[in-house]
């Protein structure tokens, strides 16, 4: 499926365009930290000299073509309350939905070509636009490379007037570079007070907390260790022994399976064992700060979290709509190798007036005006692509 709209560039208009972008030479910043200040559209492309197929995680949140100028004040007292006396433009974003979807889509074909084989984009977005965002995102990157969309509940409750019902929520949709090939490190999260209670609610003599599930598994074992006798018992029919027959009474000898007034068997699983649970695709604690330093900044648990499930600890990670630079700032806390880029002079002066960022980036300026000087290398979508 593709959408349609007024002035939709092929993939091959979109490549020229950025083979005739004024090229720079970043190669001596190559192994830096860096923040670029210019149109990233004209950035990426210069980066594809040096970072194509390179980059291991992507998160963007750009514009959401929202109809609204963004407001920066060093007064701001809240999310959305500032001095208007003192209050300067940090970015417009006005565009007709035509030109919008093209901008978005333009960059995303550069950020296709940047992420490596085991690349991830995580794209935020509100749901009054995403899904327009969806559509593209499955035509640059293909349908099968989807990974996940996350709902994200983004503020406390919202008591507006309108006839409508309150949102508190925004999306990120996940894509990879590769099917099944991208780097995912399945970070899990600790349980809070009240789970620990709900999950392993009895408690043994020596005061830790525990639970106990059943000895045997769902799926039959004909032959082998865990379709054996057991305590002179064969696992219930339709279920297997979780264990062999020898590592059974291994852990009944430890003391580990808990035996009923009726001479059932379970397993004790204890809470200082437990390694976490697994992130869903709703996230509740994750909500926009308060008093954000810059508009529309997001939560940096939330970026941390990211950077460390789908990076590595020598990965190349991008934000090409870096605002406030919390990205950044996550990426540089996890010992990633970070890549910035807006062109908002406002979004430089925090960034470099950050005490986390300032000695740890190396600043570019980029003219944004193009030349049709021949690019060192051709770059062609459907190659790389395929």
């Amino acid at each position: 499926m593709k959408i349609f709209y007024e002035n939709k560039k092929t993939l091959s208009e979109i490549i020229e365009l950025a083979k005739n972008v004024k090229k720079i030479d970043l190669n001596i910043f190559k192994n830096d930290n860096i923040f670029i200040e210019g149109d990233n559209f004209n950035v990426m492309s210069n980066l594809l000299d040096f970072y194509s197929n390179k980059i291991d995680l992507i998160y963007i949140d750009p514009p959401y073509n929202t109809m609204s100028d963004f407001m920066y004040s060093e007064n701001k007292i809240s999310t959305v309350s500032f001095s208007q006396e003192d209050s300067i433009l940090a970015y417009k974003d006005k565009m007709s939905l035509d030109d919008y979807l093209e901008f978005i889509r333009e960059r995303l074909v550069l950020i296709y070509l940047l992420l490596s084989d085991k690349g991830t984009l995580y794209f935020h977005i509100d749901i009054k636009i995403g899904h327009y965002i969806k559509i593209l995102l499955d035509e640059i990157f293909g349908k099968e490379n989807f990974v996940n969309d996350i709902t994200r509940v983004k503020s406390n409750p919202k008591n507006f007037s309108r006839r409508a019902y309150g949102n508190q929520k925004d999306v990120i949709y996940i894509y990879s570079k590769k099917i099944r090939n991208n780097i995912f490190n399945d970070i899990k999260i600790h349980l809070d007070e009240k789970e620990k209670i709900k999950l392993f609610p009895k408690i043994d003599e020596n005061g830790k907390r525990y639970t106990t599930v059943p000895c045997h598994a769902p799926g039959e074992t004909l032959c082998g260790e865990t379709g054996k006798q057991w305590k002179g018992e064969f696992p219930p029919k339709g279920r297997h022994w979780r264990y062999s027959v020898d590592e059974l009474d291994k852990l009944d000898s430890l003391g580990l399976i808990e035996w009923s007034k009726n001479k059932v068997p379970r397993i004790k699983k204890y809470l200082d064992e437990h390694s976490g649970k697994k992130i869903q695709d709703i996230w509740l604690d994750y909500k926009d700060p308060q008093y954000p330093i810059y508009p529309t900044e997001k939560n940096r648990q939330m970026l941390e979290m990211i950077v460390e499930q789908s990076s590595y600890e020598d990965s190349i990670i991008l934000d090409c709509f870096c605002g406030s630079g919390t990205f950044l700032k996550a990426g540089l806390s996890k010992n990633r190798k970070v890549i910035g880029i807006d062109k908002s002079p406002i979004a430089t002066k925090v960034i470099f007036e950050n005490e986390e960022l300032k000695n740890k980036l190396k600043l570019i300026k980029f003219c944004n005006s193009t030349n049709n000087t021949e690019i060192q290398k051709q770059f062609s979508f459907e190659e790389i692509q395929n």
